[in-house]
């Protein structure tokens, strides 16, 4: 019984010994990557990323980056994702490869980089136990949109508001259901980005609208209100600030937060009777492309991106709601934040972005021929 007992404790101290030989084996072996990855990197010099005109990024995200790794200098192409993958195309016809990583929308993300194969599997960048352990992530894991589980990594899942209003012309009691939206009242004071377009904030807001409340309610809507239509984010909150039109389907939280400092009674509403929000993505999906530039550099950034300070930092400055556990949301909106146990319709989701979203759409363009 004794030399049972104590075999049983030999055993137990040698598994003990092999766990923690192994886990600093690990440790060892990920620090090492690291560190070469990173005087790699500084060697390249610099990491070129693809994302929108966001002042986030320009202003607080990449000063940040390079204050942390002095000798890495980011090199920001920004503008409209679509427009600037069909560029990188072209300059890839000609055996140039320039772009190290995309901040891209879902229809950027699935139906282009990841449709025609111009981004490698995101999995193998990343290095850091801060990003790669399930501990740190609200689904338990790293969350890859794309059917391999490996290309198109998320970061962010807030809940969409619905419609903002200025409050010296339209009350918050005058916009509590979806009905509300056809008073006759509000005829020519509706704004939204294009609904016809296959990307963009118009194009799904209105898809939303025609899923939920049917294609009746949506040509009320958009007809019969005639709703006024631009393509330009910065006109449509000036509209919305001016009272021209004092509600904006599609203006967004980081465009109108300047003007509520400034005084505007501008309101962000979530919660419309028979109208549920959305969850999305918001402000990007991330990869890396295939035949990096900076291939180490890349590394870098997408690590550190994905990481606390980086999402954190992007967070406070988006108002975005990330999936990090460890990201302080106490500045948050709680409204954006999605709840326990509801079961949200995702604007992310590859095939509401690759089928039903088109479908929608295609009605919607013959609704409004």
């Amino acid at each position: 019984m004794q030399m049972g007992r104590a075999m049983k404790k030999l055993i137990g101290f040698l598994a003990a010994m092999f766990v923690a030989s192994n886990a600093m084996a690990q440790t060892a072996d990920w620090k090492k990557t690291w560190d070469d990855t990173l005087a790699a990197a500084k060697k390249e010099g610099k990491v070129t990323v693809v994302g929108s005109p966001d002042p986030v990024m320009r202003n607080e995200v990449i000063p940040a980056f390079e204050r942390r790794f002095p000798g890495i200098k980011v090199d920001y192409l920004a503008g409209r994702s679509a427009d600037i993958v069909e560029r990188v195309k072209l300059e890839r016809g000609s055996g140039i490869y320039s772009v190290d990583a995309y901040l891209s929308g879902p229809d950027t993300q699935y139906n282009i980089l990841y449709a025609e194969k111009l981004i490698d599997p995101l999995r193998p960048y990343l290095i850091l136990p801060e990003v790669t352990e399930g501990k740190n992530w609200k689904p338990g894991k790293l969350w890859f949109m794309d059917k391999d589980g490996a290309y198109v990594l998320r970061l962010f899942s807030s809940v969409d508001s619905l419609i903002f209003i200025n409050t010296d012309f339209v009350k918050p009691e005058e916009m509590k259901a979806a009905k509300d939206l056809l008073n006759p009242k509000w005829q020519g004071k509706i704004s939204t980005e294009d609904p016809t377009s296959d990307r963009g904030s118009g194009g799904n807001t209105a898809a939303n609208i025609y899923s939920q409340l049917g294609g009746d309610y949506a040509k009320s809507l958009y007809v019969g209100q005639k709703v006024q239509i631009s393509r330009d984010r910065r006109q449509l909150t000036d509209w919305l600030a001016r009272g021209t039109y004092p509600i904006c389907l599609t203006c967004r939280a980081d465009d109108v937060t300047p003007l509520l400092k400034e005084g505007f009674k501008i309101l962000e509403i979530y919660d419309v009777e028979g109208l549920q929000g959305r969850v999305n993505s918001s402000p990007f999906l991330l990869s890396v492309a295939n035949k990096p530039a900076h291939p180490n550099a890349a590394k870098v950034f997408v690590n550190w991106l994905a990481g606390k300070e980086g999402l954190e930092i992007y967070s406070r400055g988006f108002e975005a709601v990330t999936l990090r556990t460890d990201v302080d949301e106490s500045f948050l909106d709680p409204r954006s934040i999605p709840k326990p146990g509801v079961n949200y319709p995702d604007d992310a989701d590859p095939k509401w972005r690759s089928a039903d979203k088109l479908e929608y759409g295609a009605k919607i363009r013959a609704m409004l021929k």
